[in-house]
Protein backbone atom coordinates (compact mmCIF):
# COMPACT_ATOMS: atom_id res chain seq x y z
CA UNK A 1 0.00 0.00 0.00
CA UNK A 2 1.44 3.38 -1.03
CA UNK A 3 1.65 6.36 1.32
CA UNK A 4 -1.22 7.94 -0.65
CA UNK A 5 -3.38 4.85 -0.19
CA UNK A 6 -2.62 4.84 3.52
CA UNK A 7 -3.82 8.44 3.83
CA UNK A 8 -6.96 7.67 1.84
CA UNK A 9 -7.73 4.76 4.17
CA UNK A 10 -7.56 6.87 7.33
CA UNK A 11 -10.79 7.50 9.28
CA UNK A 12 -9.85 11.19 9.57
CA UNK A 13 -7.42 13.47 7.74
CA UNK A 14 -4.85 15.83 9.21
CA UNK A 15 -4.11 19.15 7.52
CA UNK A 16 -0.95 17.61 6.05
CA UNK A 17 -3.00 14.66 4.75
CA UNK A 18 -5.38 16.99 2.96
CA UNK A 19 -2.53 18.91 1.35
CA UNK A 20 -1.15 15.61 0.06
CA UNK A 21 -4.56 14.54 -1.28
CA UNK A 22 -4.95 17.86 -3.08
CA UNK A 23 -1.76 17.12 -4.96
CA UNK A 24 -3.10 13.82 -6.32
CA UNK A 25 -2.61 13.19 -10.03
CA UNK A 26 -3.25 10.35 -12.48
CA UNK A 27 -4.00 7.05 -10.67
CA UNK A 28 -4.06 8.75 -7.27
CA UNK A 29 -6.67 11.21 -8.45
CA UNK A 30 -8.76 8.39 -9.91
CA UNK A 31 -8.60 6.55 -6.57
CA UNK A 32 -9.64 9.70 -4.70
CA UNK A 33 -12.65 10.30 -6.94
CA UNK A 34 -13.62 6.62 -6.80
CA UNK A 35 -13.64 6.58 -3.02
CA UNK A 36 -15.63 9.82 -2.82
CA UNK A 37 -18.18 8.50 -5.30
CA UNK A 38 -18.55 5.24 -3.37
CA UNK A 39 -19.09 7.15 -0.11
CA UNK A 40 -21.66 9.39 -1.76
CA UNK A 41 -23.62 6.37 -3.02
CA UNK A 42 -23.44 4.68 0.38
CA UNK A 43 -24.50 7.64 2.50
CA UNK A 44 -26.69 9.85 0.29
CA UNK A 45 -27.50 7.48 -2.57
CA UNK A 46 -27.42 8.00 -6.32
CA UNK A 47 -30.11 10.67 -6.26
CA UNK A 48 -29.30 14.15 -7.59
CA UNK A 49 -31.34 16.95 -6.05
CA UNK A 50 -32.42 19.86 -8.25
CA UNK A 51 -32.41 23.44 -7.03
CA UNK A 52 -33.98 25.83 -9.51
CA UNK A 53 -31.74 28.92 -9.41
CA UNK A 54 -33.47 32.30 -9.69
CA UNK A 55 -30.96 35.16 -9.86
CA UNK A 56 -33.57 37.84 -9.29
CA UNK A 57 -31.39 40.95 -8.94
CA UNK A 58 -27.81 42.01 -9.63
CA UNK A 59 -28.07 45.15 -7.51
CA UNK A 60 -25.44 44.90 -4.78
CA UNK A 61 -24.20 47.08 -1.93
CA UNK A 62 -20.87 45.25 -1.67
CA UNK A 63 -17.57 45.86 -3.47
CA UNK A 64 -15.86 42.47 -3.30
CA UNK A 65 -12.73 42.63 -5.43
CA UNK A 66 -13.50 39.42 -7.37
CA UNK A 67 -17.14 39.98 -8.28
CA UNK A 68 -18.48 41.25 -11.58
CA UNK A 69 -21.65 42.75 -10.08
CA UNK A 70 -19.82 44.69 -7.35
CA UNK A 71 -21.44 48.02 -6.53
CA UNK A 72 -18.75 50.18 -8.13
CA UNK A 73 -18.69 48.41 -11.50
CA UNK A 74 -20.33 51.03 -13.78
CA UNK A 75 -20.55 48.64 -16.73
CA UNK A 76 -23.22 46.41 -15.19
CA UNK A 77 -26.74 46.65 -16.59
CA UNK A 78 -28.64 46.49 -13.30
CA UNK A 79 -31.97 44.68 -13.07
CA UNK A 80 -34.50 43.58 -10.48
CA UNK A 81 -37.13 40.98 -11.32
CA UNK A 82 -40.70 41.70 -10.34
CA UNK A 83 -42.45 39.45 -7.84
CA UNK A 84 -44.58 38.19 -10.70
CA UNK A 85 -41.49 37.09 -12.66
CA UNK A 86 -39.99 35.38 -9.62
CA UNK A 87 -43.21 33.54 -8.83
CA UNK A 88 -43.52 32.43 -12.47
CA UNK A 89 -40.00 30.98 -12.37
CA UNK A 90 -40.77 29.23 -9.08
CA UNK A 91 -43.97 27.91 -10.63
CA UNK A 92 -41.93 26.40 -13.45
CA UNK A 93 -39.72 24.63 -10.88
CA UNK A 94 -42.73 23.33 -8.97
CA UNK A 95 -44.54 22.14 -12.08
CA UNK A 96 -41.39 20.34 -13.25
CA UNK A 97 -41.02 18.57 -9.88
CA UNK A 98 -37.78 20.22 -8.77
CA UNK A 99 -38.66 20.11 -5.08
CA UNK A 100 -36.49 23.14 -4.32
CA UNK A 101 -35.48 26.60 -5.53
CA UNK A 102 -32.71 29.07 -4.72
CA UNK A 103 -33.36 32.81 -4.54
CA UNK A 104 -30.09 34.64 -5.14
CA UNK A 105 -29.25 38.31 -5.55
CA UNK A 106 -26.63 40.90 -4.82
CA UNK A 107 -26.31 41.80 -1.14
CA UNK A 108 -28.87 44.28 0.22
CA UNK A 109 -30.05 44.73 3.79
CA UNK A 110 -32.34 47.72 3.37
CA UNK A 111 -35.71 47.69 5.11
CA UNK A 112 -37.51 47.61 1.77
CA UNK A 113 -35.51 44.61 0.60
CA UNK A 114 -36.05 42.69 3.84
CA UNK A 115 -39.79 43.35 3.75
CA UNK A 116 -40.02 42.36 0.11
CA UNK A 117 -38.33 39.00 0.69
CA UNK A 118 -40.58 38.34 3.67
CA UNK A 119 -43.74 38.85 1.60
CA UNK A 120 -42.30 36.96 -1.35
CA UNK A 121 -41.54 33.92 0.80
CA UNK A 122 -45.16 33.81 1.95
CA UNK A 123 -46.37 34.00 -1.65
CA UNK A 124 -44.05 31.19 -2.68
CA UNK A 125 -45.24 29.00 0.18
CA UNK A 126 -48.81 29.57 -0.94
CA UNK A 127 -47.89 28.74 -4.54
CA UNK A 128 -46.66 25.24 -3.65
CA UNK A 129 -48.73 24.56 -0.57
CA UNK A 130 -45.49 24.49 1.40
CA UNK A 131 -44.07 21.71 -0.79
CA UNK A 132 -41.25 23.69 -2.37
CA UNK A 133 -38.08 24.03 -0.28
CA UNK A 134 -36.58 27.52 -0.51
CA UNK A 135 -32.88 28.30 -0.23
CA UNK A 136 -31.83 31.92 0.17
CA UNK A 137 -28.47 33.32 -0.90
CA UNK A 138 -28.87 36.97 0.01
CA UNK A 139 -25.75 37.82 1.97
CA UNK A 140 -25.21 39.18 5.43
CA UNK A 141 -28.35 40.15 7.35
CA UNK A 142 -29.24 40.59 11.01
CA UNK A 143 -30.19 37.61 13.15
CA UNK A 144 -33.67 39.12 13.43
CA UNK A 145 -34.00 39.17 9.63
CA UNK A 146 -32.80 35.58 9.33
CA UNK A 147 -35.38 34.48 11.90
CA UNK A 148 -38.14 36.44 10.19
CA UNK A 149 -37.40 34.89 6.80
CA UNK A 150 -37.21 31.42 8.31
CA UNK A 151 -40.63 31.87 9.89
CA UNK A 152 -42.02 33.12 6.55
CA UNK A 153 -40.98 30.02 4.64
CA UNK A 154 -37.23 29.85 3.97
CA UNK A 155 -35.47 26.59 4.84
CA UNK A 156 -31.85 26.85 3.76
CA UNK A 157 -29.32 29.64 3.50
CA UNK A 158 -26.09 29.72 1.51
CA UNK A 159 -23.49 32.26 2.65
CA UNK A 160 -20.11 31.59 1.09
CA UNK A 161 -17.07 32.47 3.16
CA UNK A 162 -14.94 32.45 -0.04
CA UNK A 163 -11.84 31.91 2.11
CA UNK A 164 -11.60 30.80 5.73
CA UNK A 165 -8.15 32.42 6.04
CA UNK A 166 -8.79 35.91 7.48
CA UNK A 167 -5.66 37.33 5.84
CA UNK A 168 -6.63 36.07 2.39
CA UNK A 169 -10.20 37.23 2.98
CA UNK A 170 -8.85 40.76 3.54
CA UNK A 171 -7.08 40.66 0.18
CA UNK A 172 -10.40 39.88 -1.52
CA UNK A 173 -12.41 42.71 0.05
CA UNK A 174 -12.16 46.45 0.76
CA UNK A 175 -10.86 47.35 4.25
CA UNK A 176 -14.10 48.73 5.66
CA UNK A 177 -16.88 47.79 8.07
CA UNK A 178 -19.03 46.42 5.27
CA UNK A 179 -16.52 43.71 4.34
CA UNK A 180 -15.17 42.30 7.62
CA UNK A 181 -14.30 38.62 7.99
CA UNK A 182 -15.63 38.69 11.55
CA UNK A 183 -18.98 39.97 10.31
CA UNK A 184 -19.20 37.12 7.81
CA UNK A 185 -18.48 34.60 10.54
CA UNK A 186 -21.06 36.19 12.82
CA UNK A 187 -23.67 35.86 10.06
CA UNK A 188 -22.84 32.18 9.52
CA UNK A 189 -23.18 31.51 13.25
CA UNK A 190 -26.49 33.40 13.34
CA UNK A 191 -27.84 31.28 10.49
CA UNK A 192 -26.86 28.04 12.15
CA UNK A 193 -28.24 29.03 15.54
CA UNK A 194 -31.47 30.35 14.03
CA UNK A 195 -32.24 26.93 12.59
CA UNK A 196 -31.39 27.05 8.90
CA UNK A 197 -29.83 24.28 6.90
CA UNK A 198 -26.64 26.29 6.67
CA UNK A 199 -24.34 26.34 3.67
CA UNK A 200 -21.07 27.96 2.77
CA UNK A 201 -18.32 27.58 0.21
CA UNK A 202 -15.06 28.88 -1.16
CA UNK A 203 -13.43 29.91 -4.42
CA UNK A 204 -10.64 27.65 -5.56
CA UNK A 205 -7.55 28.88 -7.37
CA UNK A 206 -7.60 32.50 -6.18
CA UNK A 207 -4.61 34.80 -6.43
CA UNK A 208 -2.52 34.60 -3.22
CA UNK A 209 -4.21 31.30 -2.25
CA UNK A 210 -2.06 28.31 -1.23
CA UNK A 211 -2.80 24.60 -1.05
CA UNK A 212 -2.54 24.94 2.71
CA UNK A 213 -5.29 27.59 2.57
CA UNK A 214 -7.54 25.14 0.75
CA UNK A 215 -6.83 22.42 3.29
CA UNK A 216 -7.78 24.93 5.96
CA UNK A 217 -11.04 25.65 4.15
CA UNK A 218 -12.02 21.97 4.28
CA UNK A 219 -11.12 21.75 7.97
CA UNK A 220 -13.14 24.92 8.61
CA UNK A 221 -16.24 23.40 7.00
CA UNK A 222 -15.80 20.20 8.97
CA UNK A 223 -15.26 22.02 12.28
CA UNK A 224 -18.16 24.40 11.65
CA UNK A 225 -20.33 21.33 11.04
CA UNK A 226 -21.82 22.76 7.86
CA UNK A 227 -24.91 21.19 6.25
CA UNK A 228 -24.32 22.03 2.60
CA UNK A 229 -21.54 23.39 0.42
CA UNK A 230 -21.16 25.18 -2.89
CA UNK A 231 -17.53 25.41 -4.05
CA UNK A 232 -16.30 26.51 -7.43
CA UNK A 233 -13.18 27.50 -9.33
CA UNK A 234 -12.20 31.14 -9.31
CA UNK A 235 -12.85 32.61 -12.76
CA UNK A 236 -11.60 36.08 -13.56
CA UNK A 237 -13.77 39.06 -14.45
CA UNK A 238 -11.93 41.82 -16.27
CA UNK A 239 -13.91 44.62 -14.60
CA UNK A 240 -12.79 43.78 -11.08
CA UNK A 241 -9.76 44.85 -9.01
CA UNK A 242 -8.60 41.24 -8.61
CA UNK A 243 -8.15 40.96 -12.37
CA UNK A 244 -4.87 42.83 -11.95
CA UNK A 245 -3.44 39.71 -10.29
CA UNK A 246 -4.56 37.19 -12.92
CA UNK A 247 -0.92 36.33 -13.60
CA UNK A 248 -0.77 34.76 -10.12
CA UNK A 249 -3.39 32.10 -10.80
CA UNK A 250 -2.97 28.70 -12.41
CA UNK A 251 -4.63 27.71 -15.66
CA UNK A 252 -8.36 27.09 -15.71
CA UNK A 253 -8.00 23.35 -16.16
CA UNK A 254 -5.81 23.13 -13.07
CA UNK A 255 -8.38 25.14 -11.08
CA UNK A 256 -11.09 22.83 -12.40
CA UNK A 257 -9.26 19.68 -11.30
CA UNK A 258 -8.46 21.23 -7.93
CA UNK A 259 -12.17 21.92 -7.43
CA UNK A 260 -13.02 18.30 -8.15
CA UNK A 261 -10.40 17.20 -5.62
CA UNK A 262 -11.80 19.60 -3.01
CA UNK A 263 -15.27 18.14 -3.65
CA UNK A 264 -14.03 14.57 -3.31
CA UNK A 265 -12.07 15.18 -0.11
CA UNK A 266 -14.97 17.01 1.51
CA UNK A 267 -17.35 14.17 0.63
CA UNK A 268 -15.01 11.73 2.37
CA UNK A 269 -14.72 14.05 5.39
CA UNK A 270 -18.45 14.94 5.61
CA UNK A 271 -20.34 11.98 4.26
CA UNK A 272 -23.97 13.14 4.61
CA UNK A 273 -23.88 16.80 3.63
CA UNK A 274 -25.25 18.16 0.37
CA UNK A 275 -22.54 19.27 -2.06
CA UNK A 276 -23.48 21.31 -5.12
CA UNK A 277 -21.95 20.79 -8.52
CA UNK A 278 -21.60 24.48 -9.32
CA UNK A 279 -22.20 26.29 -12.59
CA UNK A 280 -18.66 27.69 -12.63
CA UNK A 281 -17.36 24.18 -13.31
CA UNK A 282 -19.32 24.14 -16.54
CA UNK A 283 -17.73 27.45 -17.54
CA UNK A 284 -14.42 25.59 -17.82
CA UNK A 285 -15.58 22.13 -18.96
CA UNK A 286 -18.87 21.50 -20.76
CA UNK A 287 -19.21 18.29 -18.72
CA UNK A 288 -17.94 19.92 -15.54
CA UNK A 289 -21.02 19.45 -13.41
CA UNK A 290 -21.34 15.80 -14.38
CA UNK A 291 -17.68 15.23 -13.47
CA UNK A 292 -18.33 16.79 -10.06
CA UNK A 293 -21.17 14.32 -9.50
CA UNK A 294 -18.68 11.52 -10.13
CA UNK A 295 -16.36 13.11 -7.55
CA UNK A 296 -18.97 13.22 -4.77
CA UNK A 297 -21.40 16.09 -5.45
CA UNK A 298 -25.15 15.42 -5.26
CA UNK A 299 -26.90 18.72 -6.07
CA UNK A 300 -27.32 20.56 -9.38
CA UNK A 301 -28.83 24.02 -9.73
CA UNK A 302 -30.36 24.61 -13.19
CA UNK A 303 -30.65 28.31 -13.92
CA UNK A 304 -34.35 29.11 -14.35
CA UNK A 305 -33.95 32.90 -14.30
CA UNK A 306 -35.82 34.43 -17.27
CA UNK A 307 -33.31 34.21 -20.11
CA UNK A 308 -33.02 37.88 -21.03
CA UNK A 309 -31.66 38.69 -17.56
CA UNK A 310 -28.99 35.98 -17.32
CA UNK A 311 -26.25 37.83 -19.20
CA UNK A 312 -26.47 40.63 -16.64
CA UNK A 313 -25.81 38.37 -13.62
CA UNK A 314 -22.15 37.88 -14.45
CA UNK A 315 -20.15 37.25 -11.31
CA UNK A 316 -17.37 35.95 -13.58
CA UNK A 317 -16.65 35.76 -17.30
CA UNK A 318 -17.83 33.01 -19.68
CA UNK A 319 -20.88 32.10 -17.62
CA UNK A 320 -22.53 29.06 -19.25
CA UNK A 321 -26.16 28.37 -20.17
CA UNK A 322 -27.22 32.01 -20.42
CA UNK A 323 -29.01 31.32 -23.70
CA UNK A 324 -30.64 28.01 -22.78
CA UNK A 325 -34.42 27.74 -22.69
CA UNK A 326 -35.42 26.33 -19.32
CA UNK A 327 -37.64 23.58 -20.76
CA UNK A 328 -34.90 22.30 -23.10
CA UNK A 329 -32.21 22.66 -20.48
CA UNK A 330 -33.97 20.54 -17.87
CA UNK A 331 -34.85 17.94 -20.48
CA UNK A 332 -31.24 17.41 -21.53
CA UNK A 333 -30.10 17.49 -17.92
CA UNK A 334 -31.87 14.23 -17.11
CA UNK A 335 -29.97 12.39 -19.84
CA UNK A 336 -26.64 13.90 -18.83
CA UNK A 337 -27.11 12.90 -15.20
CA UNK A 338 -28.10 9.37 -16.20
CA UNK A 339 -24.73 8.97 -17.93
CA UNK A 340 -23.04 9.41 -14.53
CA UNK A 341 -25.01 6.51 -13.04
CA UNK A 342 -27.31 8.81 -11.11
CA UNK A 343 -30.97 9.80 -11.31
CA UNK A 344 -32.82 13.03 -10.64
CA UNK A 345 -34.79 12.96 -7.40
CA UNK A 346 -38.00 14.53 -8.67
CA UNK A 347 -40.42 15.90 -6.06
CA UNK A 348 -37.74 15.45 -3.41
CA UNK A 349 -37.03 18.43 -1.19
CA UNK A 350 -33.48 17.19 -0.81
CA UNK A 351 -32.92 18.08 2.83
CA UNK A 352 -29.42 17.47 4.11
CA UNK A 353 -29.16 14.22 6.08
CA UNK A 354 -26.42 15.89 8.05
CA UNK A 355 -28.80 18.70 9.06
CA UNK A 356 -31.54 16.28 10.07
CA UNK A 357 -29.16 14.40 12.37
CA UNK A 358 -27.69 17.65 13.72
CA UNK A 359 -31.17 18.90 14.54
CA UNK A 360 -32.12 15.62 16.26
CA UNK A 361 -28.95 15.74 18.34
CA UNK A 362 -29.74 19.31 19.38
CA UNK A 363 -33.18 18.36 20.70
CA UNK A 364 -31.74 15.40 22.60
CA UNK A 365 -29.35 17.65 24.51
Amino acid sequence: MTSFDKILAKPAFSRQDIVRLLKAENEEKTALFSKANAIRHKYVGNKVFLRGLIEFSNICTKNCYYCGIRHDNPLVNRYNLSDKEIIAAAGFAFENRFGSIVLQSGENNSTGFVNRIDLLLKKLQKLSGGNLRITLSLGEQTRQTYRRWLESGAHRYLLRIESSNPELYKKLHPPDENHRFEKRMEALNDLKETGYQTGTGVMIGLPFQTTDDLAGDLIFMKDFNIDMVGMGPYIEHMNTPLYEYRHLVSGREERFQLTLKMTAILRIMMKEINIASTTALQAIDTNGREKALEAGANVIMPNITPGHYRDDYLLYEDKPCTNDIAEDYTGSLEARIALTGNTIAYNDRGDSKHFIKRKQAFFRE
